[in-house]
């Protein structure tokens, strides 16, 4: 994922969005809580075929297009160091050679006829490929989509050019100082199991991927029922549903690719970790993470997790007055990344190297603040639940976004998951902010990693010991023990210190 990118078009969709929630609120249409699932329910179609593809059609009559999306659960997550990288590569063959166009410029030609618009996209636990079409070159284009999806031909001259491209996405990305940072930050938090949280993956696996791979992917996870179709657009639910059976049909089902090949669990943190990363950089970027809930073993949690960065990040809230507007930060974000196999919970910022060490000392002390009562106001909580839920309507209004949206929730947490998020969104309380921030965050074990120049470094000359100490505990005092004179009077009994809690073990196109 180009994180870079991700952050600036989220900011500006923030923006708009924040926008349009005022004027919403001004007006009274923000959309009522707990009426979300009830709207999903009247657009959202769904069926099963007898195979195990499950498909899924969204009727939206704006505009005569439809987006026709196949989100498989693959990723990186799936990857042993041995495949570090290749679902990513597997996606750069999907539109190429296949049994109904075997040509190797034959695919492409075949788009182009049909004025196909399409790409594809890896992140960590799915890979997603989607084209959109007038709405009468539906058939054409599912025709298309399910000739790659079936009987991909892996032509060893194709793979050779196609491995060139990844390695020069690679190439680009690692040129970049924040992208090195980030690296270097997911091998300290995932340790052992980093090449499930890497879409990148390794050059040198890549290199020397061959066709046998390929087709070892495509026969484990590239099935029916591993997989979703999504018909989004000017479209008849009914219809489609029917063409879906007829065109995807004699794809044949796999066995459960997650009984044949398990994904093992994520190590546990079991200490504090600190990370000093130089380079030639101007400002101080600070990246704090902690493993988050799974999706599927702590649902409850990442709703709310959801709800506690919308609050901390909002404009005006404490929590960014205390550190953005008091210029110790020049911003925070705090963000968590719901997945079902360890979800991350980042809060990351920038600083001077002249502030570093009194931003961090404050970014704890107000991370702390959180537990106590009041920290969360009534009118915050119903902004922010009113705020997600423009956010969610907004995310509706185009097909191909809609449909993105959908893949990534079904192959995540399942689609049950996303059509009641918004809803359960708004049930949450403060109690249950702060009983997550506890079993999450506060005093939890964390790494901790800093990028600064090596001027910077020269002046500040922070450890990683250093580091590895922000977040533990505050030492609390012990009382002394009275010293016995040989007065009769007899000494007081010294009261017992407070027990201290301990520390528990929270794409690529």
């Amino acid at each position: 994922m180009r994180s870079g990118i991700i952050r600036r078009s989220t900011q500006a969709a923030n923006g708009i969005r924040h926008a349009a929630f005022a004027v919403l609120l001004a007006v009274g249409l923000a959309p009522p809580a707990l009426a979300q699932r009830a709207d999903l329910e009247k657009i959202i179609r769904r069926t099963v075929l007898p195979n195990g593809l499950e498909v899924v059609a969204v009727e939206n009559q704006g505009v005569p297009l439809v987006t026709l999306e196949l989100v498989v659960r693959n990723g990186a997550f799936t990857q042993t160091p041995e495949y570090a990288g290749l679902a990513h590569l597997y996606e750069h063959m999907f539109f190429k050679a296949n049994d109904r166009y075997p040509d190797p410029d034959e695919t492409i030609s075949r788009a182009s006829d049909m004025g196909a618009v399409f790409n594809a996209s890896t992140r960590e636990e799915l890979v997603n490929y989607y084209l959109t079409v007038s709405a009468d070159s539906v058939t054409a284009g599912m025709e298309f989509l399910a000739a790659a999806a079936i009987t991909p031909k892996f032509l060893p001259d194709e793979l050779a050019r196609e491995r060139e491209v990844v390695i020069g996405e690679y190439d680009q990305q690692e040129s970049s100082p924040f992208f090195r940072f980030d690296q270097e930050m997911g091998r300290r938090l995932w340790t052992t199991q980093f090449s499930r949280k890497n879409p990148i993956g390794d050059r040198d696996v890549i290199r020397a991927t061959t066709p046998a791979k390929m087709r070892a992917i495509k026969d484990l996870y590239y099935i029916p029922n591993n997989s979703l179709l999504i018909i989004a657009g000017d479209v008849d639910p009914a219809a489609v549903f029917a063409m879906a059976e007829r065109i995807f049909g004699g794809w044949k089902r796999g066995g459960d690719p997650f009984a044949a090949a398990p994904i093992p669990p994520i190590p546990p943190l079991t200490h504090n970790v600190g990370y000093v990363h130089e380079e030639p950089v101007n400002a101080v970027t600070v990246q704090i993470q902690w493993h988050g809930p799974s999706v599927r073993k702590d649902e409850a949690a990442t709703f709310v997790a959801d709800v506690f960065s919308d609050l901390l990040n909002a404009a005006g809230s404490r929590f960014q007055k205390r550190l953005v507007d008091s210029g110790l930060w020049e911003g925070v974000i705090v963000n968590y990344y719901t997945l079902n196999n360890v979800g991350p919970i980042t809060v990351s910022g920038q600083t001077s190297p002249e502030r570093l060490r009194a931003a961090l000392k404050a970014l704890d002390a107000e991370l702390r603040e959180v537990l106590k009562p009041g920290y969360f106001s009534a009118e915050e909580m119903d902004a922010a639940k009113a705020q997600r839920a423009v956010s969610s309507a907004f995310e509706r209004e185009k097909a191909s976004a809609f449909s993105h949206t959908i893949g990534f929730w079904w192959s995540v947490s399942g689609l049950e998951y996303y059509m009641k998020y918004v809803d359960e969104m708004a049930r949450q309380t403060p109690a249950q902010l702060q009983a997550y921030a506890r079993k999450y965050i506060i005093d939890r074990p964390h790494v901790v990693g800093v990028m600064l120049s090596p001027e910077a470094q020269a002046r500040l000359k922070l450890t990683e010991d250093e580091l590895a100490q922000w977040g533990a505990a505050p030492t609390r005092a012990v009382p002394a023990v009275p010293v016995k004179t040989p007065v009769k009077t007899p000494a007081k009994t010294p009261a017992k210190p407070p027990a201290q809690r301990p520390m528990a073990p929270g794409g690529l196109t």
